[in-house]
């Protein structure tokens, strides 16, 4: 067999994956800021407002806020997933709370990609059904896309014909123009994250320190949070841990005293 000699010259297989090219894609620094926001008497921060979500969403400045979440109430699933068991615990809980219609759901998302920023972000939580089905004509006509896809693995079995559910998805939009370097600022955050909730007093609880990382990602400290939709207010208090003022509402004042 004839041996092969090195030629000595230095070569370079996927360049675009080199260190000096990440040097141009990544940044653990922000550089985007956030305008100072004049708020109206009506929205407090960091209270649990109870109020019309696009209502809500009316009153904020034009690109005002970096992030946002919106946890939707599906109707998709309850009507189209029978499983049998609503009558019972957390489902009957889930199927008294207020649906959301697409069209509604739709109308949510414009009105988000109203006041965030250029380059800002919209954590969407959404369900296994509805991933599956499609969902990208909720955001047409919006300067928001896709970017990344984390999934929550909550450690708890769930619902499920087939495979019994344990996890939710959140799907990570961001509006153009649309980049990483400058605007993501937390690298170490896995697309599968573990996280077991410490509480189930709202069937639609959230994990608090998944949400919190996210936030730190894509905010500075002192930069507002929104949630139109925020249920049992977990991002308030993922906001507060990092930092961040929270400004969001919901048309239910949850009644946490209720026991599963």
């Amino acid at each position: 067999m004839k041996k092969i000699t090195s030629t000595g010259e230095n070569l370079t297989l996927f360049p675009e994956t080199t260190d000096t090219c990440k040097k141009n894609v990544f940044s653990t620094e922000r550089t985007v800021q956030t305008p100072a926001i004049d708020l109206p008497d009506l929205l407090i921060p960091n209270t649990r407002l109870k109020m019309d979500g696009l209502q809500f969403l009316s009153h904020l400045p034009v690109e005002s806020v970096p992030v946002a979440f919106l946890d939707p109430q599906y109707r998709g699933v309850l009507d189209k997933m029978n499983y049998g068991n609503e009558g019972k615990s957390r489902e009957k809980r889930r199927s008294a709370l207020m649906q959301m219609s697409e069209e509604l759901i739709g109308k949510f998302i414009q009105g988000i990609d109203n006041v965030l920023i250029p380059s800002g972000h919209l954590f969407l939580w959404m369900d296994k059904f509805h991933l599956c089905q499609g969902f990208k004509n909720w955001f047409d006509g919006t300067q928001l896309d896709i970017v990344d896809l984390i999934v929550w693995n909550k450690d708890r079995f769930g619902m499920g014909y087939r495979s019994r559910r344990v996890s939710e998805y959140c799907v990570v939009l961001q509006k153009y123009p649309r980049k990483a370097k400058g605007v993501w600022k937390i690298h170490n955050i896995r697309d599968v994250w573990l996280e077991r909730t410490k509480t189930r007093e709202h069937p639609h609880q959230k994990p608090i320190g998944l949400q919190g990382e996210l936030i730190a990602a894509v905010s500075n400290e002192g930069d507002y949070v929104i949630d139109p939709a925020a249920g049992s207010f977990s991002v308030m208090e993922a906001a507060l841990s990092k930092g961040r003022n929270f400004l969001g509402c919901d048309l239910i004042e949850y009644n946490s005293s209720i026991k599963m």
